[in-house]
């Protein structure tokens, strides 16, 4: 039964196994963010700062169709992580099976309407002037191989609901180390640019979405399917929709972002603006990992706990979480205001680029201390199943701070108004979902009676 091996989420030490399972998460996110860090090095060297710029304009839009499969897995996974927790396994197989159907027939569906409408959807995401031309070339390559990402986002959260975050840890090193070495061969030995750099990341998702299907299909996995489970159970595929619906949502508002910044900076400063956001951004995604990575491991220990009815569990690992990802949330933030010259240095010798970056990412990274709270905060209501608490919690940074500040502020400050917006919007998002979490505590996890005489 799959309650067995999972079982010590809720018996071992909190700070034991939110180690356990945020070390192999941030690791993973690691060498994810790595990844895309490198290879951002390597396109603004072997190709030029342009072709920076024409690769984050196409991530809003493959990471949105990928991010289905990750809202699917998230959401799939909280309702595993509770069923796993109350001994229900055979809600955790119909609940896996749903996952697997609902992403494949979604992210293909998508993948079809954004190839039908490239030649708009480039331009609407800031892919103008000289952008276009890379852009949709690394765009049209890269769409084809987004359906295998999507089956490993969802694969990897299940992995992680299952206990098995060494597992989740690999799958997402393998397409890390295959795009670099495709990149170094393709792009750098022959010459290949755009469309070398494109091969290189979807060839990589394939290898991913190829380990995913031999760990379910090994004796590591417990959750073992048959075709019954593949058959959508509304009761199930709703619940896993409001859930999912949460991680859609935020990487629609992050996908909105992208679009609303990459077209506000081309109009303040041309594409060596948009460069400049693009590496802040690869930034955002690399040095957050430790904080993101507990995030992750905090997860399925709140859901089976949670499901369980361990209410001082739960309110430990909140705790707990929260302590762990300020102090790295606090390192990073020192790390940042130290060596942001120097950091911008690596990815290109463009003299504005090299000018204007450091300020910025100042700016950008400014709140980072405080993050772990709002993190941490939206991550426990999506744990427990409570999808309009998240909803909000996850969308109040970016949908209701950010992006107004950003419509706002530039008007009056220019360039600096952008990044003046990011600190803005953190503290804004942290001060409410502090408000709710607390509330969250005092009502619905307050200590029982046996833990108060104990």
């Amino acid at each position: 039964m799959a309650h067995i091996n999972s079982a010590a989420l809720g018996k071992d030490p909190i700070w034991r196994l939110l180690i356990k399972q945020a070390l192999p998460a941030s690791i993973g996110i690691l060498v994810m963010s790595l990844n895309i860090l490198v290879d951002t090095i390597f396109v603004g060297n072997w190709i030029g700062s342009i072709a920076i710029a024409a690769i984050n304009v196409v991530l809003p839009v493959s990471f949105f169709i990928a991010a289905l499969g990750m809202a699917i897995g998230i959401g799939g996974s909280s309702i595993i992580s509770r069923a796993l927790g109350a001994g229900n396994s055979s809600k955790a197989l119909k609940t896996f099976g749903n996952q697997i159907s609902l992403t494949l027939i979604l992210s293909v569906a998508l993948v079809l309407v954004g190839l039908t409408f490239i030649d708009s959807i480039i331009p609407a995401f800031g892919g103008k002037g000289d952008i276009f031309e890379p852009a949709k070339i690394y765009y049209t390559v890269v769409l084809y191989g987004v359906p295998f990402l999507a089956l490993c986002m969802m694969g990897n959260n299940v992995i992680r609901a299952e206990g098995k975050p060494k597992f989740a840890m690999i799958a997402m090193i393998i397409p890390s180390v295959t795009n670099l070495i495709l990149d170094y061969i393709l792009i750098n030995l022959l010459d290949m640019g755009m469309l070398g750099a494109a091969v290189a990341t979807s060839v990589s998702y394939f290898f991913c979405f190829s380990y995913v299907v031999w760990f379910f299909l090994s004796k590591n996995s417990e959750l073992k399917i048959n075709w019954s489970h593949f058959g959508f159970d509304l009761p199930v595929l709703s619940e896993i929709s409001s859930l999912g619906f949460v991680t859609l949502a935020r990487q629609a508002v992050v996908s909105i972002t992208y679009l609303l910044m990459n077209n506000i900076l081309f109009e303040l400063g041309g594409e060596d603006s948009v460069t400049v956001y693009a590496i802040i951004g690869r930034m955002l995604m690399f040095a957050l990992f430790p904080v993101l990575g507990v995030t992750q491991g905090f997860l399925p220990i709140a859901g089976y706990n949670f499901g369980a009815g361990n209410w001082g569990r739960v309110r430990e690992s909140i705790n707990t979480a929260i302590l762990y990802s300020s102090v790295l949330g606090l390192l990073v933030f020192a790390g940042i205001m130290t060596f942001s010259e120097d950091i911008v240095r690596i990815f290109t010798d463009n003299p504005n680029v090299v000018r204007d970056t450091p300020n910025a990412m100042r700016w950008v990274f400014a709140a980072t201390p405080i993050i772990a709270l709002q993190l941490i905060g939206s991550a426990y209501f999506q744990a427990i199943g409570k999808a309009i608490p998240a909803l909000l919690l996850t969308l109040s940074r970016q949908g209701f701070f950010f992006i107004p500040l950003v419509l706002i502020l530039p008007i009056y400050y220019g360039e600096i108004g952008v990044w003046i917006s990011f600190p803005l919007a953190d503290v804004l998002s942290t001060i409410v979902t502090a408000y709710f979490l607390n509330r969250e505590i005092r009502l619905r996890l307050k200590p029982s009676l046996s833990e108060k005489v104990t």
